[in-house]
């Protein structure tokens, strides 16, 4: 019997299989984008990562991921300023800036930016998965 002749639409979308979230990570410290990038594929989302912002804007030839977790401090382009560069360039992704240090301003200055989310090293796993799920509007 088949899937037709078993009373399943194939075309109703209450039954399609969702993909992965597909996240970009941009940090240009090695350990931390392994370690970060085995807990979100143990969630199950579909990670990339880019050790500086230059190999990321490369990489959106290909396609832009469904959310960017971005690391504040980096050498050359830091997340603030690939903020501005993607707002410039009408680039719209849902964004979450990692940081391990909390000035004072600096989560208003991420938000003005464009970031939509600001979270502290060591992130909460919990917490990560949650903004994604949130940013990417699969809750």
């Amino acid at each position: 019997m088949g899937q037709l002749d078993a009373g399943i639409n194939p075309f109703d979308n209450s039954v399609m299989i969702k993909r992965p979230i597909r996240v970009a990570l941009v940090d240009d410290d090695a350990s931390v984008r392994k370690a970060l990038a085995r807990v979100l594929a143990a969630s199950s989302f579909d990670i990339r990562t880019f050790a500086s912002a230059a190999e990321f804007l490369a990489s959106l030839k290909a396609g832009h991921p469904d959310c960017l977790l971005l690391d504040l401090h980096m050498p050359e382009f830091n997340g603030i300023e690939l903020q501005h560069y993607l707002a410039k360039t009408r680039i719209s992704l849902p964004t979450i800036i990692i940081t391990a240090h909390d000035e004072p301003g600096l989560r208003g200055r991420c938000k003005l930016a464009g970031a939509a989310a600001f979270l502290l090293k060591p992130l909460d796993r919990t917490a990560l998965v949650n903004a994604i799920n949130d940013l990417a509007g699969r809750t």
